[in-house]
């Protein structure tokens, strides 16, 4: 709704939009149910002026020629996108980003989720220096509800509110909702407000895997749950009051895991209220989704937000097989149990190999270890011995989402690639009594070639806006230890045994975004002054694009190969360098709009995002966004492609720098830049530049890639963009190769 419209003598925009509503009552004259008569869900006045409800299609359409109306458009679900990797993304005590920002003290996160287990020793307030200040500015509150007491909050937690009208709404008001209240059923919102800002617990593990102290990438900031998920469903006019209460309650940072596929960012809840809340200076982190690894999946592929995807860690959970001639094989499994299958027997036979017969498993290789051909899912084949008397089984295969997904190990078996599997058949059926050995509970660390892209994280570019790159970085997102809720079971031994546990490894862009809306939370006690975009550029252009060992990142698969700014963005983040980035690409609310008027958005779709007629388009519009990465589509290999972009950076660095242009590119692309040098006298001041970008493909369907880093003479700073050309098909054609 526009709110200029809104007649004087009311004295609220609530009070306007139940009149409105009031006024289509008429509709219902022929009803003698008053409960047939719409009413108000929610109304909002931060993340959009308007109001959801449920109405009939004539209603809709008297609705729609009252004044002051804009737009509309229906209730639609959305995608949850579900220890060591603080170490792993180097923050310590010593120096760098953690000490820098005060481990994030009094910075408040504000989670849209499942919901919180207030209980878990995460989310306790101990040892939180000047724990009894909160933050002034927080307008926020604790609410009761079912099995959850307000008294529950504390220094650590201090809001908690729930929002499921729009369940009711969907599914009718017969509904019957398991919870209601802000305490958790599903895990998910514990998981990741854990894992963005969780309080310091030692002895954490998995069932004695990734022992140590979890803590939250900011582990003194400031929580508060806004449940909007829900077993019953999640609805986009739940998602946007969450949002819109968690810019009211004056949060610094808003983190949200879940997402809407293919919906235009008009009519996009998580772009309408991060708009505003990017206004306010509130950065918004988002997870981009887990249909990968085709292009074009993510969603949140939002310009003002951030975009997080996921990558696999140099960590890793197994076991050691160990056969009867001394040969060593390391595999993984995640079996729930302090116990080893000690030199047992080991069988492997064709009639059983296929693992897919319980009962023939049990008469053949009863009593001892089996081994599965990898011919079917390993997930069924460990169904299959957990239901037979076999007392160990090793499982061949070389599927990657197997290793990223970290599925439940339900019987003692181990899993090894295909070429360790080659070994350990050969021994089997070469040795007269051959025998094996299976330790559990093995943590390893140290892994090479880490981090890799995770095959599960969505690709861009974008649907919604696809001239921007996305995501924009990517963060450790498979297998992240994090709180749990007590009951509900996370592993299990046999068909009929399940265990519960403190803490889950879960796995997804889910748990890489809360790793970067940490770091953000981190940044923003750093750097107050810092414009959300300021935020987002700085982790951007310091992602690191090389792995452990000094090679470009690589998609994780059997046959591996290096990975395009598509599937990782810039790269891993990298919190310590993100501290002084040097440059930044900063932004502002009209620089949006005018990528929108672009976009050939109306005046109506504009205002639905922005609140207010004060943004236009009658300065100038342009795709040309002032943004920390560079993208450029090409129809056919036949058509070669020439685009300039115009950056202006911004000297966040102590004083005088002088910064030279290199470029690196591929497949017959040219880059140039001008100037290729960039002086600057001091801290805050603006230089702009012109990227040119000629490209002639060589083959159809190539993504090629490269990146433009400003290397200041001194050394201190190297800030690095990625520069990618893809087909204009790729956000609907996923069988794209990619060019290096």
């Amino acid at each position: 709704m526009d709110k200029s419209h809104m007649p004087e003598f009311f004295t609220s925009q609530h009070h306007w939009y139940s009149s409105t509503i009031s006024s289509l009552k008429t509709i219902h004259s022929t009803s003698s149910d008053e409960n047939d008569n719409p009413s108000i869900m929610y109304s909002y006045d931060n993340a959009l002026h308007g109001f959801s409800v449920a109405l009939l299609p004539e209603e809709l359409e008297i609705l729609k020629q009252t004044p002051g109306f804009i737009s509309a458009y229906s209730d639609r679900a959305a995608m949850l996108d579900t220890t060591q990797t603080y170490g792993f993304l180097s923050l310590n005590h010593s120096h760098g980003l953690w000490p820098a920002s005060n481990y994030g003290e009094n910075v408040i996160v504000g989670i849209i989720d499942s919901g919180i287990w207030p209980e878990s020793d995460s989310f306790k307030d101990n040892g939180m220096m000047n724990a009894s200040k909160i933050p002034s500015r927080w307008k926020g509150t604790c609410e009761g509800g079912q099995e959850f007491d307000p008294s529950l909050c504390n220094s650590k937690l201090i809001g908690a509110r729930h929002f499921n009208k729009g369940v009711f709404a969907a599914q009718g008001s017969n509904t019957k909702i398991g919870m209601n209240s802000v305490r958790d059923t599903m895990g998910h919102g514990t998981h990741t407000s854990s894992t963005v800002a969780g309080n310091y617990v030692k002895g954490a593990s998995f069932f004695g895997y990734a022992k140590g102290t979890a803590r939250g990438i900011a582990p003194r900031a400031r929580i508060a749950m806004y449940k909007v998920a829900w077993p019953e469903g999640i609805y986009a006019s739940d998602v946007l009051a969450g949002i819109d209460q968690a810019i009211a309650d004056g949060v610094d940072v808003i983190s949200i895991s879940m997402g809407f596929d293919r919906v235009p960012l008009y009519e996009d809840p998580v772009a309408i209220a991060a708009f505003s809340a990017m206004e306010k200076g509130v950065v918004v982190s988002t997870s981009a989704g887990n249909s990968g690894p085709a292009l074009g999946s993510l969603h949140n592929g939002i310009p003002w937000v951030l975009t997080v995807g996921a990558s696999n860690t140099e960590r890793s959970f197994g076991g050691t097989l160990t056969l009867g001639n001394g040969k060593s094989y390391v595999g993984w499994t995640l079996f729930p149990a302090s116990a080893t299958v000690n030199e047992l027997a080991l069988v492997y036979h064709k009639n059983i190999s296929a693992c897919d017969s319980p009962k023939l498993l049990s008469q053949v290789a009863g009593g001892s270890i089996v081994i599965c051909d990898p011919v079917m899912d390993v997930k069924e084949q460990i169904e299959h011995v957990s239901e037979s008397e076999v007392y160990g089984a090793i499982f061949i295969s070389s599927d990657p989402s197997l290793f990223e997904m970290g599925r439940r190990m339900t019987c003692p078996g181990v899993v090894i690639s295909t070429k360790d599997g080659e070994g350990v058949i050969q021994y089997a059926q070469r040795t007269r009594h051959p025998s094996a050995t299976i330790k559990f509970q093995q943590t390893i660390v140290g892994k090479k070639h880490a981090p890799t892209v995770a095959t599960y994280s969505s690709r861009g570019p974008s649907w919604g806006c696809p001239s921007i790159l996305k995501p924009d970085v990517m963060a450790p997102g498979s297998s992240i230890l994090a709180a749990w809720i007590p009951d509900s079971p996370v592993a299990q031994i046999g068909s009929n045994v399940f265990l519960s546990n403190e803490h889950s490894l879960l796995t997804g862009t889910s748990m890489a975004c809360p790793h970067a809306s940490g770091v953000v939370a981190l940044l923003k006690n750093a750097h107050p002054e810092w414009s959300a975009s300021a935020i987002r550029s700085a982790l951007t252009t310091t992602a690191n694009s090389l792995d452990n060992t000094g090679k470009p990142v690589e998609e994780n698969g059997e046959f591996p190969q290096p990975a395009s700014p598509l599937a990782m963005g810039a790269g891993q983040i990298d919190p310590n360098q993100a501290l002084d980035p040097g440059l930044v690409y900063d932004a502002t609310p009209q620089d949006y709009v005018k990528l929108l008027c672009a976009m050939n958005f109306t005046k109506s779709q504009i205002l639905a995002i922005t609140r207010s007629r004060g943004y236009n388009c009658s300065n100038s519009s342009s795709y040309d966004l002032n943004y920390p990465s560079f993208l450029a589509f090409y129809v056919n290999e036949s058509v070669a492609v020439e685009r300039k972009f115009r950056r202006t950076v911004t000297n966040v660095g102590d004083g005088p720098a002088v910064y030279t242009a290199r470029v690196s590119s591929s497949n017959g692309t040219t880059i140039t830049v001008s100037p290729n040098k960039l002086v600057f006298k001091r801290k805050y001041e603006k230089r702009s530049f012109t990227l040119t970008l000629k490209s002639q493909m060589d083959k159809k369907r190539v993504v090629a890639y490269g990146a433009l880093e400003w290397v200041e003479e001194r050394g201190r700073h190297l800030v690095r963009s990625p520069i990618v050309v893809a087909p204009m098909n790729a956000i609907l054609n996923s069988e794209i190769e990619s060019g290096i």
